[in-house]
C-alpha cells in the first residue's frame, strides 16, 4: 500500500496524489528558498517551471517577476489542476499551466528568459532530449535552474520503491548539461546533500 502511494511522487493521481502535492508544496519549500536566489531574474522575465507540481514555485516566480510572467508544465493532470488553483489570480493573465512532456515542450523556440525544475529530473526518461528541449525554448543567454534534494546515486532507498526514478549526482548532471550545449554551468551544494545548478544557453 505504501509503495503504491509513493508512486504519486512521480505522477500524482487521485486522492493520494492531491495529498502528495500538498506535502510537496510545503516539504520542498526549504529547497526552493535555498536554490531560487541562485537564479538571477529581471522583474519582467518570462519563466517556465517544468514539473510544476502543486504550483508553489510558480507563485514564487510570479512574485519575483511582477512585470513578467511564469508558466508551468506538468505531465500529471492532478498537478496541473493544483497549480492552476494555487495561482488562480494570475491564471490567464501572467500565468498559464499546461499538461505536457518535458521531452516535447509545447512552446516555441527562444520563448523563455529562464526555466526552472525542482525535484523532478529524477523522473525524466530521456535526459538528453529533455535538456535539448529546455535549451531550445530558452532565449539566447537564458538560464536553467535545476534543484534536487537527493544527489547520492548509490542510495536506493527511494529508487527501489518508486517506479522509473533515477537519482543523479550533481557532477553527472553538470556533465550532461554541458554535453547538451549549455555553458557556464555552476554547481552549488549544501551539507544536506542538496544541490542546484544554473546553466546558460549560449548568446
Amino acid at each position: 500500500m505504501f509503495n503504491r502511494i509513493l508512486q504519486n511522487t512521480r505522477k500524482p493521481q487521485g486522492f493520494w496524489g492531491r495529498m502528495m502535492l500538498f506535502g510537496m508544496n510545503n516539504g520542498h519549500k526549504p529547497l526552493s528558498d535555498w536554490a531560487m536566489p541562485h537564479l538571477p531574474l529581471a522583474e519582467d522575465a518570462h519563466v517556465l517551471d517544468v514539473g510544476c507540481g502543486g504550483g508553489a514555485n510558480l507563485a514564487v516566480l510570479l512574485k519575483r517577476c511582477p512585470k513578467g510572467r511564469a508558466d508551468g508544465l506538468d505531465h500529471s493532470a492532478e498537478s496541473v489542476a493544483a497549480s492552476r488553483k494555487k495561482n488562480a489570480r494570475e491564471l490567464g493573465r501572467r500565468c498559464a499551466v499546461t499538461q505536457g512532456d518535458v521531452g516535447a515542450l509545447p512552446y516555441g523556440n527562444s520563448t523563455y528568459d529562464a526555466v526552472t525544475a525542482f525535484e523532478t529530473v529524477y523522473f525524466w526518461p530521456d535526459l538528453p532530449r529533455a535538456f535539448s528541449e529546455i535549451l531550445r525554448v530558452l532565449k539566447p543567454g537564458g538560464r536553467f535552474l535545476l534543484a534536487c534534494e537527493m544527489g547520492d546515486a548509490s542510495d536506493t532507498t527511494w529508487t527501489s520503491r518508486i517506479n522509473g526514478m533515477t537519482v543523479y549526482t550533481g557532477e553527472d548532471l553538470k556533465a550532461r548539461l554541458e554535453a547538451a550545449g549549455f555553458i557556464n554551468v555552476k554547481l552549488e551544494k549544501t551539507r544536506k546533500v542538496w544541490f542546484c545548478m544554473v546553466a546558460q544557453k549560449p548568446a
